[in-house]
């Protein structure tokens, strides 16, 4: 009999993503796909998969409150329940845990690191697998031990003479035409296998964010999973946007350059989370 795993989220960039991954790891597995709370529940009443991955932050019935219904119904209680969320601070995590997940994923996540969340779980339930490699090997940048220990990754903040170069960049005369107001606040970038970085934001819409990064060791290339905090100008925190790299480019024309400007393109469909930002942007 097939493994039945139901995906939860509601960006379906992270679902295709997750989709992927999956069907590389486990051939000839039935995949289900809900963009909320609500549509999880019914196919979970109607599928009654082995294992469910789902989004912490969904619109309407949470992932939290879908997690409660999975365990108060005695057909699902005993299902393994990973969840995918964007805050990996400590509270967060245990007030989960609590609740009854099994394990959870912090966003952006690679594909090596979801592999292994899942087959730790589908080995708990006897269903052999055969991977490319042994999904312990490789360390997560968000791994369960390093939140649940209190340790976080360091933000990286631009070299003074680097930041200096990043400013001098100048928009085009097309872009000067059709500048948003200035961004009034602070952005930290995460991107899969690498520190959060300070980002100097050029713009924010309700749809992308556009800025300017150091470069680092690991330069972050088209497609890759981003989670975006932006912060008001007093540090705190205004709304966490889950998206992907839309472009990459060198702010100088040459290969040495350490200034990059990337282009965020928002994959969220919460509606609480683009009001917060929506207000943010009209202050």
């Amino acid at each position: 009999m097939p493994i039945k795993i139901l995906v939860a989220d509601d960006a379906t960039f992270v679902r295709d993503m997750i989709k992927r991954t999956l069907r590389q790891m486990l051939h000839g597995a039935e995949l289900y796909e809900a963009p909320d709370g609500a549509k999880a529940r019914t196919l979970i009443k109607q599928k009654l998969p082995d294992l469910i991955l789902s989004d912490w932050e969904m619109p309407g019935l949470s992932g939290e409150e879908l997690l409660a219904w999975v365990r108060e119904n005695p057909a699902s209680a005993s299902i393994p329940f990973i969840m995918i969320t964007s805050r990996g601070d400590r509270d967060h995590v245990m007030t989960a845990v609590k609740a009854g997940v099994n394990d959870y994923i912090s966003k952006p996540f690679t594909p090596e690191e979801l592999t292994r969340k899942v087959a730790k779980q589908l080995k708990k339930l006897n269903i052999p697998l055969k991977l490319g490699q042994d999904p312990d090997q490789k360390a997560s940048a968000f791994s369960s031990l390093g939140v649940l220990t209190g340790g976080s990754p360091k933000t990286i903040s631009p070299d003074p003479a680097e930041a200096n170069s990043i400013r001098t960049a100048k928009p085009s005369s097309a872009a000067k035409k059709n500048a948003l107001p200035a961004f009034k606040g602070k952005a930290v970038l995460r991107f899969a296998g690498s520190e959060p970085q300070d980002c100097m934001v050029r713009e924010v819409s309700l749809q992308s964010l556009a800025g300017f990064l150091v470069r680092q060791d690991k330069t972050p290339t088209v497609f890759d999973q981003a989670v975006v905090d932006l912060a008001d100008e007093s540090g705190q925190l205004v709304v966490t946007l889950n998206g992907y790299v839309h472009s990459v480019l060198a702010v100088e024309p040459t290969p040495a350059s350490r200034g990059i400007k990337v282009v965020v393109r928002f994959v969220d469909d919460d509606p609480e989370k683009l009001e917060a930002l929506s207000l943010h942007l009209q202050k």
